[in-house]
């Protein structure tokens, strides 16, 4: 860390719950930073005292992101290296850091990510559900309006979906899933990597009336399965009923493309065969 111009920003994934999940290359290099950015100092320090680790601390936290991102700069800018930890887990994903980031990138100033603990991650592999494509979400809005346009605009999305959710608010976010999504299977993790750990299986409904009955405590990740073939064939059909074959291939071609691609357009997303197609077009 000596000799350079410049100094370096290290991203520290810190303990999402229990605290042997740190690893040896986090705490040697908050060994060896000059100060470490936390979310929430009065967090951070008790995981540097349990850690026996004596660095200056700096808030920096989703409300003064923009103002404390200029003064980290100027320190990185002066041959300062800091690390930067949330309060669990990875920094930067649904916790501060992306601003930070991008400055450093656009400052020429040398960033390096240690690997760590991600929940999302964890409850994802844990959850049994696909594993091998998925859609990050996070925090939905924590308005009905936003949320519920949010669900809207993913409804027809076939990954498996994260989401990260506090206890107050996931009784009405399964609510809206199970009214715009559908009844799907879904699972709650909760208390990750802690002594009581937890995970709630079953689909939207049954996992609803569960929490209704027993209330959770603790932010939690919700994966909920992506949309099944099967489905999204019988919704695209239905989309379909009111609009013949024919229009839907005017309607291509008028939005610029030959009647050749309009064909193939039309018999993909309806899922029918090319030939049937291309008698409706004859005569266009």
């Amino acid at each position: 860390m000596e000799g350079l111009e410049k100094g370096k920003l290290y991203i520290c994934p810190t303990p999402i719950g229990n605290l042997e999940d740190i690893t040896l290359r986090v705490l040697r290099v908050l060994k060896e930073v000059d100060a470490i950015a936390a979310e929430d100092t009065r967090h951070s320090i008790k995981l540097l005292r349990h850690f026996d680790i004596q660095k200056p601390l700096i808030s920096y936290h989703e409300h003064n992101e923009q103002t404390k991102s200029e003064y980290l700069i100027d320190r990185l800018l002066n041959g300062d290296s800091i690390a930067l930890v949330s309060d669990a887990g990875m920094p930067g994903i649904s916790d501060p850091g992306e601003i930070l980031i991008k400055r450093c990138i656009e400052g020429g100033i040398d960033i390096e990510v240690l690997p760590g603990a991600t929940a999302g991650i964890l409850a994802l592999v844990a959850s049994g559900l696909d594993t091998r494509r998925f859609s990050f979400e996070g925090f939905l809005d924590r308005g009905k309006k936003g949320r519920r346009q949010r669900l809207e605009e993913i409804e027809l999305e076939d990954r498996s979906l994260i989401f990260y959710e506090a206890p107050h608010r996931i009784h009405t976010t399964l609510k809206d899933m199970l009214e715009i999504l559908g009844n799907r299977k879904a699972v709650v993790a909760r208390e990750l990597t802690k002594k009581h750990e937890e995970f709630i299986r079953g689909n939207l409904e049954e996992i609803y009336e569960q929490l209704q009955e027993n209330p959770p405590k603790g932010e939690m990740v919700l994966i909920c399965e992506g949309i099944s073939q099967d489905t999204l064939l019988a919704r695209k059909e239905k989309a379909f009923e009111d609009i013949s074959i024919k229009q839907h291939i005017i309607s291509f071609m008028e939005s610029g493309i030959s009647k050749k691609d309009a064909i193939k357009e039309v018999a993909k997303t309806r899922n029918i065969p090319k030939s049937q197609v291309y008698k409706e077009a004859i005569d266009l």
